[in-house]
């Protein structure tokens, strides 16, 4: 006997909601071998779930089964982070590129420095 997919990873935490776990799931951000799921899927004790939340590709094994949502201290007993360091590194990557240095004292950018900003950062 399993457990539904949305459920579970609202369960341990991944996402704040089940409705935003759901819509994970019909948008294709959840998989199981490269494969989508749907949120009615069945998962199983020893499944590899992969998420792709914030930019970043988590890999969760299923050690137990749970509807209902767990405090965060609990998680470990029902998951298994298996995402490399990698992943978690991007998070800080992206957090520097879309960071702008502005001086003390110069205010908001006009509308030209936004539009100057925006090409660069395209780029």
């Amino acid at each position: 006997m399993g457990v539904r997919v949305d459920k579970w990873i609202w369960a341990v935490r991944i996402f704040k909601s089940r409705s935003q776990a759901t819509e994970a799931c019909k948008s294709g951000k959840v998989s199981i071998d490269g494969l989508a799921l749907k949120a009615s899927r069945i998962i199983e004790i020893g499944d590899i779930v992969e998420v792709r939340k914030e930019q970043i590709n988590r890999s969760l094994e299923v050690i137990e089964l749970l509807e209902k949502r767990v405090g965060a201290k609990l998680v470990a007993k029902y998951m298994k982070d298996l995402t490399p360091d990698e992943e978690y590194n991007k998070i800080d990557l992206l957090k520097h590129k879309s960071f702008e240095f502005r001086n003390k004292g110069m205010g908001r950018p006009t509308k030209k420095e936004r539009r100057e900003i925006n090409i660069f950062k395209d780029r």
